[in-house]
């Protein structure tokens, strides 16, 4: 049933477990469990900024140590608060737990609006926040991982992660304190893309099963499909270059905070990026017709809707207008519960937030593992693997030459198979193996359950059967 009123974000998310946990067979005491958020941490600081003290309010919250640590990020926005907070820690406990990423669920918040600050004072700010948790263990390798979020980035996990390296200084691991950081700081290739490329990995599985591709009334592969993506922030911007660049969809709409663009023949997207950075928004930029109601375009035809901004932008006031026949919540809860229920009925096939954005701690993960164990993915294997490759070359060059068969190989298979994998491939390769193996778990609920009649049901109910079974294996 369709609640009278639209569902909150935390709402939402309660609304969504329930409907699964109905379809398990859990004991009431360990459905309790799972479900409540252990603990929120509210911190109360002051900074001293042009000639005053300004107070702001954060928060650190944590929703599951089943497995410990755990692992979220922050975000820096003037809607954050506890609420928004720990739904999110939840939905990082269960997007942990699909795609088996060893970690419980946190998030954080600061309630400022980041681009009112300069850099500087922006420093002193997250400093001090940094400050506040790390001295009550809610950032720490081996108990509580931020990672960037809306509103933050490499800059500021970079700052976290030197202010808590300044208040341990024995400790060798301070590097995996926090994911996300810049190459120099203890980072990993592919990061910053991770989210955006994990939406293409996503898709791509998505379309390798015909039948999946049918339940969304759609045909064929990613190739030529009409996709309208929503945010061009980190995520909407790399989610819609690959798929345009390497997977040949046509992004056919943009939407931002002044607008929105539309082009049904296909918008360049590094072009639509460069004029978003250079002037703030979208407006005015050409070969394109432009909207001032952004919101309309989210009902025009497409194939594919990317929400990939704020929560909530595809709720019970516009959901019934909603033409796309496949979604992919590349946002933390852009279809509220109430919205949810109406694609539903109409056919719109949802792959949910929990997978779809999961990317981002994928990586994050290996970037956890690489700073725990102090060396670059490749470092050890790359060159022996191009000298194997090389004998296997030399070798059939050889034969080619002893038999006067007289054929060569190509110049570019070569320069290809003799390239060893650096960090960025391994990166990736690790992401496109964990989008997969996690979709195909939704994947065999989805199709092999009567009572399961959507992708988000299939998630909630593979995650929270994982959760659970790690609770028993702790004895609860």
């Amino acid at each position: 049933m369709i609640p009278g009123n639209e569902p909150s974000f935390r709402e939402s998310v309660d609304l969504m477990f329930n409907h699964a946990v109905a379809l398990m067979d859990l004991p009431p005491g360990l459905e309790e469990k799972i479900r409540v958020c252990n603990a929120t941490y509210t911190v109360r600081f002051g900074v001293r900024l042009r000639g005053q003290i300004h107070t702001f309010t954060g928060y650190r919250s944590v929703h599951s140590e089943h497995m410990e640590p755990v692992k979220g990020g922050i975000r820096y926005a003037e809607a954050v608060n506890q609420d928004e907070v720990e739904a999110l820690a939840a939905l990082m406990t269960y997007k942990c737990a699909l795609v088996e990423a060893p970690f419980g669920g946190s998030k954080g918040g600061l309630r400022i609006d980041p681009r009112q600050y300069d850099e500087h004072e922006l420093e002193q700010i997250t400093r001090r926040f940094a400050y506040e948790l790390a001295k009550r263990d809610l950032i720490d390798p081996a108990q509580n991982v931020p990672a960037p979020d809306m509103g933050t980035g490499e800059r500021e996990m970079a700052w976290i992660a030197d202010q808590y390296a300044r208040m341990n200084t024995t400790d060798i691991n301070a590097r995996a304190c926090v994911t996300g950081k810049p190459l120099n700081a203890g980072g990993i290739s592919g990061r910053v893309e991770a989210t955006g490329r994990g939406v293409q990995y996503a898709l791509r599985e998505f379309f390798r099963d015909t039948r999946d591709v049918e339940k969304a009334g759609l045909t064929g592969k990613l190739d030529g499909k009409r996709v309208i993506v929503q945010g061009l922030g980190n995520v909407g911007y790399h989610a819609a270059k690959f798929l345009s660049e390497e997977d040949g969809a046509r992004i056919t709409g943009i939407i931002e905070r002044d607008g929105a663009l539309f082009n049904p023949h296909g918008l360049d997207v590094e072009a639509v990026h460069q004029w978003l950075v250079k002037h703030g928004g979208v407006s005015g930029f050409p070969d394109a017709t432009h909207s001032a109601e952004g919101g309309a375009v989210l009902e025009e035809e497409c194939d594919i809707l990317i929400p990939a901004a704020l929560e909530g932008v595809i709720n019970l006031g516009n959901a019934a207008r909603i033409k796309a026949p496949l979604i992919i919540e590349a946002a933390n809860g852009p279809v509220t519960a109430g919205a949810d229920e109406i694609l539903r009925d109409k056919g719109t096939v949802i792959i949910p937030d929990m997978y779809a954005n999961a990317g981002g701690v994928t990586v994050s993960y290996f970037e956890w593992v690489k700073n725990l164990s102090h060396i670059r993915f490749g470092r050890m294997q790359r060159r022996q693997e191009e000298a194997r490759h090389q004998l296997v070359i030399d070798e059939l060059e050889r034969f080619s030459a002893d038999t006067g068969i007289g054929w060569t190989l190509s110049p570019d298979f070569k320069q290809k198979y003799l390239r060893g994998a650096d960090e960025l491939e391994l990166v990736r390769s690790g992401l496109d193996d964990t989008m997969r193996i996690a979709y195909q778990s939704m994947r065999e609920v989805w199709h092999d359950r009567a009572d399961v009649l959507d992708l988000r049901t299939a998630a909630y109910l593979v995650s929270i059967d994982k959760v659970a079974k790690s609770y028993r294996a702790k004895g609860l």
